[in-house]
């Protein structure tokens, strides 16, 4: 078994910690909410103190965080763990960021003595509580083996996509396609709503067909009662469509579709449904049709 430090215990990253405890990995996690370790804890593992007090002695170091800069901070950060791990660590970052600061970590974690994989996920809430995550990772081939164990205990597709900073563009490919289907979704919701039609019935029988998808079958009961408790916030998705059309615009692919929904989901933010679920795109549909938004609270 495994020493795990496990460093942000949120959405994601409490039930991925919880999964690889009862796996019967020795894992110490870290949340700037303390109370978010109690899920751990009743699993068998513990909450660390500080970020000393979690790598210690860990073999491997767990990070699920918002952005980059809170991925740069722990990893390189006053105190962080390039400081602080033991030389040799496998750094596994769950998080999703920006590729070309994960291929800067990588260097740097090389030089160091450590080994980083970006293993960046897709799923939402209910694939990390579910153990059904994608998991798409970057970083060397004999790296990518060595954790292969651990993702399988919180995964159920898991991939090796090519060297480090791979596995964060394919997760911003991924944003994009999710962005644009919840979008998608959202408008054909609003359309079918205004001509009376039974609309759970029509989302039932559109799944069935070509225009079936994983967004519309996790996501129609939000639509549908207009409960946006967060699986995965708009924030969140409004820092990852930033990276999809930065990443674009450096490499010289043009994205008419993705800045347009980049666009969407920034407006959703900015009228103050940042803490919602994407699937919360919706009532950006109503607002632009000229209807009032049904609920505006998570939930």
């Amino acid at each position: 078994m495994t020493n795990i430090a496990f460093i942000g215990l949120g959405i994601m990253g409490n039930p991925m910690a919880v999964h690889l405890a009862n796996a019967g990995h020795t894992v110490a996690g870290l949340d700037r909410s303390p109370e978010r370790s109690a899920a751990l804890v009743a699993a068998g593992g513990r909450a660390a103190s500080s970020l000393a007090d979690a790598v210690k002695g860990a073999d491997v170091i767990c990070v699920m965080v918002p952005d980059s800069p809170d991925v740069q901070d722990v990893l390189e950060g006053e105190n962080g763990v390039f400081q602080l791990a033991e030389t040799g660590a496998l750094i596994i970052d769950f998080s999703s960021i920006r590729p070309d600061v994960t291929q800067q970590l990588a260097e740097q974690a090389q030089a160091l003595g450590f080994r980083l994989l970006d293993a960046p996920v897709s799923g939402g809430e209910a694939g990390a509580k579910n153990a059904a995550l994608s998991i798409m990772v970057g970083g060397a081939e004999d790296d990518f083996a060595a954790a292969k164990p651990l993702f399988d205990v919180v995964g159920k597709t898991v991939v090796h996509v090519g060297p480090s900073g791979s596995g964060q563009t394919v997760k911003a490919a991924n944003q994009l396609i999710v962005a644009a289907n919840i979008q998608a979704v959202s408008e054909a919701v609003v359309f079918l709503e205004a001509y009376g039609v039974d609309t759970k019935a029509a989302l039932e029988v559109l799944g069935g067909g070509l225009a079936g998808s994983t967004v519309l079958n996790q996501k129609k009961e939000n639509m549908l009662s207009r409960s946006f408790e967060p699986g995965f916030r708009i924030d969140l998705h409004h820092k990852d469509m930033g990276i999809v059309t930065a990443a674009a615009r450096e490499a010289g692919v043009v994205v008419p579709l993705g800045a347009l929904v980049a666009q969407l989901v920034a407006s959703a933010r900015a009228n103050g449904d940042g803490g919602l679920d994407h699937s919360a795109l919706l009532r950006g549909v109503e607002r632009l049709s000229g209807l009032e938004p049904a609920n505006g609270q998570a939930g």
